[in-house]
């Protein structure tokens, strides 16, 4: 892949050619000759059918309207939409199937120019908004089967402006082959209808305050324009991010003096090795927690927490307790952090590192009573 290249600009100066794209980035002229079902996808491989939709997506009444940057980013997901199928595409009794290719799509993405950071040459929301819109791109044809059907959408729209959703998830109908379009095609406007009745057409919901926020999305049947009482007593600050990212750094510099229950610290007390021991490591962590939880006590939780599961296990116990959880996203240079990782003592192999960064789920706004995002 050639150096220091800016991919917002290479679209753009390619008159929006999804073919040019290709000649510079494998991952999505790797996307040929890789099946899709015929029922759905009647204009052949992923390949064809991502052709189809950048071209569809450039011929929509409301591209003019957009701006340059907004033109640019909604083209480079499109590209970038089904790249999951190049991980999860299976035949299955006969069929081609490309199970949470949505969601694979969004972390390859991800990674890809999270590592290849100077060939992409995004800043760390344009990369983000591409992540997501590749993450919710089929959502607004399905969005209408669930029994909370304004749930997914408040969640989506905590991401990324749902417009813009609309109009990839639009050009994704009419980029195939397939019966029953129209059907796909109204449902689509459905959602853009009903994005603009919840008012999160082109923004996030404004929830009354940020503990019914944290609620909504946590509470099973909570209606979004509730009020609730904000009954939390002291904070909790969740850390996250890769090792080596500066979390250590942050907590020195921020940390305000408060206590730290630190999993690597546990670890080395307990002389247990970094590949051994992690539920007991876990288990005192979280004994020295409910400590100072029980004490209304604010702390930090020091570890990686790069799982969304990790994370909301530990969101949940924190704010039984009470608690204010704020979750402090850190992230550094893929280059950077390799750097740092030969410098360290306690070296981490690289291949540990490489598929730590490929399992990496990213705090969304929704998981904590606060998210923050440091960028280096």
């Amino acid at each position: 892949m050639p150096m220091n290249r800016e991919i917002l600009k290479e679209i753009r100066n390619g008159n929006f050619s999804f073919s040019l794209l290709c000649n510079d980035y494998p991952e999505l002229a790797a996307l040929k000759h890789i099946p899709q079902n015929p029922e759905y996808h009647g204009e052949g491989d992923v390949y064809r059918h991502t052709e189809m939709v950048c071209e569809k997506l450039t011929e929509l009444p409301e591209w003019k309207e957009l701006e340059a940057e907004e033109q640019e980013l909604l083209f480079l997901s499109a590209a970038f939409h089904d790249i999951g199928k190049a991980y999860c595409t299976k035949e299955e009794n006969g069929n081609w199937i490309s199970p949470k290719h949505t969601m694979i799509g969004e972390k390859e993405f991800r990674r890809i120019a999270y590592k290849e950071a100077a060939q992409f040459g995004l800043t760390f929301r344009q990369r983000e908004t591409a992540a997501k819109l590749i993450r919710y791109h089929g959502m607004p044809v399905w969005f209408w089967t669930k029994e909370r059907i304004e749930f997914d959408l408040l969640k989506a729209a905590e991401s990324i402006p749902l417009r813009l959703l609309y109009l990839l998830s639009k050009a994704d109908v009419q980029g195939r082959i397939v019966k029953e379009s129209e059907k796909s095609e109204t449902q689509v406007e459905l959602f853009a209808d009903y994005a603009k009745e919840l008012g999160v057409w082109d923004e996030p919901y404004s929830f009354a305050n940020p503990y019914t926020k944290y609620q909504y999305f946590h509470k099973e049947g909570l209606w979004h324009k509730a009020e609730l009482y904000d009954d939390t007593e002291f904070d909790v600050i969740l850390m996250s991010g890769l090792p080596l990212a500066g979390k250590d750094s942050w907590i020195e510099k921020h940390g305000a003096g408060m206590p730290v229950v630190s999993l690597d610290q546990i670890r080395g007390q307990l002389g247990i090795p970094p590949t051994k021991g992690s539920g007991k490591v876990a288990q005192a962590a979280v004994e020295q927690a409910k400590t100072l939880l029980r004490k209304k006590e604010p702390f930090i939780w020091n570890a990686t927490n790069i799982i969304r599961e990790t994370r909301q296990k530990l969101v949940a116990l924190f704010a039984g307790y009470g608690a204010r959880v704020h979750i402090m996203y850190l992230e550094t240079p893929y280059q950077e952090l390799f750097a740092r990782n030969r410098k360290r003592p306690r070296y981490i192999p690289e291949h540990v590192l490489e598929e730590m960064i490929r399992k990496s789920e990213l705090p969304d706004t929704w998981e904590s009573y606060e998210v923050h995002r440091v960028i280096s």
